[in-house]
């Protein structure tokens, strides 16, 4: 039975996970790809947006795409590399980080109302065996 795969199982549960996430998000004006950006960004080192593509595990084109829309929302901004002038570095602006103090707490919160079917113990252990997995 497909419902049963795997890979089934996965993309429901991360849909799924969407669906609390989403709204939670929503008061900030970005979704969860946004927040995984903005949190690659949020790095003590500045990165260039290659570097963090890479971190992402996303092609170049959808990076740019996302630190342009990022910069559209005034979250971002790009300066050139103190390492390497070549480079565009991107970073948080006050408002991306205003919204990463904001927004964090509010996917938290989403994660705990989505794992709460699971008892305490076995939340933990499934986050433990997707870590160890990714």
């Amino acid at each position: 039975m497909s419902s049963r795969r795997l890979g089934y199982l996965l993309k429901h549960a991360a849909l799924r996970l969407a669906e609390f996430t989403g709204p939670a998000l929503a008061p900030y004006g970005i979704d969860g790809r946004e927040l995984g950006v903005l949190s690659v960004i949020d790095a003590p080192e500045p990165l260039s947006q290659q570097e963090a593509a890479q971190r992402l595990g996303i092609d170049r084109t959808t990076m740019v795409a996302m630190v342009d829309a990022l910069e559209g929302k005034g979250l971002v901004a790009r300066r050139p590399h103190p390492g390497d002038r070549r480079k565009n570095a991107v970073e948080l602006t006050e408002r991306g980080r205003e919204t990463m103090r904001l927004a964090v707490p509010a996917v938290e919160e989403a994660e705990r109302a989505f794992l709460s079917a699971l008892p305490q113990d076995e939340r933990r252990l499934f986050h433990d065996a997707l870590d160890r997995l990714v």
